[in-house]
């Protein structure tokens, strides 16, 4: 049986590989990494609309940068490690749920730009970068004129639903009737509408309407279906 002396130990292939690596490749990609994981954090948070704001997110893309650029390093200088990688890696599972759609993007974005970096890239990280930060600047400067709200309406009869609907129709943009429940107290509608200005006068007319007994006005960031 074959014993491991001490002078195996400087034979072995763990060595091998930390000889193979050039410390200032390795500096100079982590270092990019971080300036363009800044970059796209700079980006999120200049073109964030949503309602609840999580700096932590945008943290983690800066981490997501570095984390994908020092993988793809270890995996591009080794077959077997680049194969053992994808079976790790294949058992991790992210159970936290994406709030906006745009996030989704984001962390795309990150992920890849590792990946370009950690390839050795670096033209197409950076450039592509600029180019993707640009155009995503250029969308959220143009801010829609109207906004999507959810009415909820409690009506007394069927001619009070009709006096509501009939003022909604002729005040707002778009509306469009999400549903409509019966029961002994009256009826209640639940109506998506545009709205440009004005919210506080629309919803105080419809209260005044005769037969409504509530009303209640919703802001919300859902896409409008037409």
């Amino acid at each position: 049986m074959a014993t491991l002396t001490f002078d195996d130990l400087f034979e072995s292939h763990l060595i091998d590989n930390v000889i193979d690596f050039s410390i200032t490749d390795i500096f100079i990609a982590m270092v990019l990494a971080f300036i363009v994981g800044l970059f796209i954090f700079f980006i999120y948070k200049k073109t964030f609309s949503g309602v609840m704001y999580s700096s932590g997110f945008g943290v983690s893309l800066v981490a997501m940068a570095l984390v994908t650029t020092m993988i793809i390093i270890a995996i591009s200088s080794n077959l077997i490690l680049s194969l053992g990688m994808v079976g790790a890696l294949s058992i991790v599972r992210f159970r936290s749920a994406v709030k906006e759609p745009m996030d989704i993007a984001f962390l795309f974005w990150a992920i890849s730009a590792g990946i370009v970096i950690g390839a050795g890239l670096i033209p197409l990280a950076v450039l592509g970068s600029a180019f993707i930060g640009l155009i995503l600047i250029l969308f959220a400067s143009k801010k829609p004129l109207d906004k999507p709200y959810i009415l909820v309406v409690d009506c007394d009869n069927d001619e009070t639903e009709k006096t509501v609907m009939e003022y909604v129709k002729s005040s707002v943009k778009k509306q469009v009737l999400r549903s409509k429940t019966l029961s002994g107290d009256g009826i209640e509608l639940t109506v998506e509408v545009r709205l440009t200005n004005q919210e506080s006068d629309f919803l105080n007319q419809i209260s005044k309407t005769p037969g409504v007994s509530s009303a209640v006005l919703v802001s919300y960031n859902g896409e409008y279906v037409t």
